[in-house]
Order: structure tokens, then C-alpha cells, then sequence
């Protein structure tokens, strides 16, 4: 099982990014091997609009089964949930702290975007 976490660093003490579509990384974490690796996300930074789409594109490549961040606008949400990849936010400051969250269950799966359109 992979989960995409959002982040700023390479490491799982690194920050938990609150943007998923601007976060400056990704983290994929494969709970089955305890191993992860490090996506940048640098295209999708600059984007005057439409990070979000392109961001979860990129994610939902990446084949996880959950993505964890601080929070989903609508457009890359209905990315991420067509493609069958769970969306959980949280706020935790790390994310060796929002892993240990997820595994322990106590993040509670998003069944919407929780921020609104930019350009909707």
C-alpha cells in the first residue's frame, strides 16, 4: 500500500505541506516495505491556474492508494477520486507525525474538497 504525502522536504521529518496542488514535493510512502521516495512537483509551482489538476495527474501516476495533505480543492479531488486514490487532510506537522496518524486510523477520509475553486 503507497500514500502520497505533501511536503517541502526529503525527509519523513520534513513539514506536511498544506497546499496539495503547489507543494513544492511529494513523498510516497510503501507502508508494505516501510521505504519511501521523493517526487518534485516543480512544474505545477509556477502555473498561473490548473495546479491542481496537473498535480493530481502526476500523483495518480504515481499508483497510491491514499494521499494525505493539509487540504484538496475540488478540481484535483475529482482527479484523485477518479482515479481511485483516497484523499485524507490533516494538520499535522510532519509527515512522520501525519503517517503515524494515518496508520493509527485517526485521520478521517475526505469526502469532498475542503477549499474552494480558484478559477471555478
Amino acid at each position: 500500500m503507497r500514500v502520497v504525502f505533501t511536503t517541502s522536504g526529503d525527509s519523513l521529518d520534513s513539514p506536511l505541506d498544506t497546499r496539495f496542488g503547489r507543494a513544492p514535493k511529494y513523498l510516497v510512502y510503501d507502508l508494505d516495505t516501510e521505504t519511501f521516495e521523493v517526487v518534485g512537483n516543480d512544474d505545477q509551482i509556477a502555473m498561473a491556474h490548473g495546479a491542481g489538476i496537473q498535480a493530481a495527474g502526476l500523483v495518480a501516476r504515481l499508483a497510491p492508494d491514499a494521499v494525505v495533505t493539509g487540504h484538496c480543492g475540488p478540481k484535483a479531488f475529482h482527479v484523485l477520486s477518479s482515479a481511485g486514490v483516497k484523499v485524507f487532510t490533516s494538520n499535522a506537522a510532519t509527515v512522520a507525525e501525519a503517517l503515524e496518524l494515518y496508520r493509527s486510523g485517526s485521520l478521517q477520509e475526505a469526502s469532498g474538497s475542503d477549499v474552494r475553486g480558484h478559477w471555478s
